[in-house]
């Protein structure tokens, strides 16, 4: 086909189709469910003679320009590098067959929406071939994984499945090319999905299947995003944020809130200390009351760890020491020995002191939750008793530690 040497400019006011549908309410995916699956994204944007054609109640470009500014409002501003680059001479183009007018950026949606505002106009033939090549130095020393987004009505372009195709060998499994289709055309469909084959991670739609805030959530995410992995701290099954038990023993079987069930004695089966496990399987006889037990029946108390020549309780031992403080409270004959130990690093005598140190500190601390003095004892043992081994770095910090134990 001939190129078409007409230019067509959208901005007069004929044209009264706006860059975005003032109805779309984007989906705000939060950021604490999803994390980013791709670290760079490049947008292109077809805007050549076709796009001028009319579809439904606009013209190609129009539509073009407005799925992709939905896209834009609904992409979560996370760590992105983004970019936009255009294919056809329009005259409010830069020159050339494909410009890259945005980009490659730190992504900000004020930023790409200035970018995709500036595409006003169409004209030329269709070079997809050619933007995806020129894509090609925008794209290929960046770190991480990219998604290469292709906004076009896929006509007039017989070449873009070989650039794709040699665009995805160069970059391999760090490139995945999705096709975005403006129009309805049968020819134009088939070729934008031979593109995105090509890239082998991603896949084809048409604009009018992303034009509702759902449709285009769940693009975004499967194009941008996976879901978090849940945080679930002491492998009872409960995520952290419905854990109501926190630190629960391995091998306890909990509640739906993570709280260890208290499993009732078979009748004529007797669990003398009420803590679920009877008596003839309790290799802890004697809990106090209210105290979690693990499948033995013992009371498991975790220690606290501290920073190097530090003896500051840290704030993440705060719910492991409040349950011991209300433990203590509920049996007023129950006491506590708290054991400092340290590191090797350091003279023997700087390090006794710091256990000692390090051991008044959680004494303090379990007081200020309102245990009795008379309930609670401190000891330091310096470097003489360490858990671990000192020639690594964790098995250092593992002896940077007080020990709860209870005495009888």
């Amino acid at each position: 086909l001939a190129v078409l040497p007409a230019i067509v400019f959208l901005g007069c006011a004929a044209q009264k189709v706006p860059i975005t549908d003032s109805s779309f309410e984007p989906y705000k995916f939060s950021a604490k469910d999803y994390v980013q699956k791709v670290d760079n994204f490049l947008v292109i944007l077809d805007a050549s003679t076709s796009m001028s054609d009319k579809y439904k109640d606009s013209i190609k470009l129009n539509l073009a320009r407005d799925t992709a500014s939905k896209m834009n409002q609904t992409i979560p501003e996370l760590a992105f590098k983004a970019g936009l680059r255009t294919f056809g001479q329009g005259e409010c183009l830069p020159r050339g067959t494909t410009s890259l007018i945005y980009g490659m950026t730190p992504f900000a949606k004020a930023d790409l929406g200035d970018a995709l505002n500036k595409v006003k106009c169409t004209g030329g033939n269709s070079p997809l071939d050619d933007a995806i090549e020129a894509s090609g130095p925008d794209i290929s020393k960046l770190a991480g994984k990219t998604a290469l987004l292709i906004f076009s009505d896929g006509l007039q372009m017989e070449d873009a499945p070989v650039a794709s195709g040699a665009l995805k060998k160069a970059m391999g499994d760090n490139l995945c090319i999705y096709t975005i289709q403006i129009g309805d055309s049968p020819v134009g469909k088939k070729l934008l999905e031979q593109v995105a084959k090509d890239g082998g991670c991603g896949f084809s739609v048409n604009a009018d299947d992303i034009s509702s805030a759902a449709g285009m959530a769940d693009f975004v995410e499967k194009v941008f995003l996976q879901k978090a992995a849940v945080k679930d701290s002491d492998g009872d099954g409960v995520p952290d944020d419905r854990d109501k038990c926190p630190n629960t023993p391995k091998g306890v079987k909990v509640d739906a809130d993570g709280c260890p069930i208290k499993v009732a004695p078979a009748p004529g089966v007797v669990d003398s200390d009420g803590d679920g496990v009877p008596d003839n399987l309790d290799q802890c006889p004697g809990t106090p009351a209210g105290a979690k037990v693990d499948e033995r029946g013992c009371w498991v108390i975790k220690g606290v760890w501290f920073d190097f020549d530090k003896a500051i309780v840290k704030k993440e031992y705060a719910r492991t020491l409040e349950e011991v403080a209300a433990v203590l409270k509920a049996n007023p004959a129950l006491k506590i020995a708290l054991e400092g130990h340290t590191c090797n690093v350091g003279t023997p005598e700087y390090n006794q002191k710091l256990s000692e140190r390090r051991a008044k500190a959680v004494k303090k601390y379990l007081e200020g939750l309102g245990v009795s003095a008379q309930n609670l004892s401190t000891k330091g043992y310096g470097l003489t008793k360490p858990c671990s081994s000192n020639k690594t770095k964790d098995g250092r910090a593992k002896n940077r530690r007080v020990e709860l134990t209870p005495v009888k």
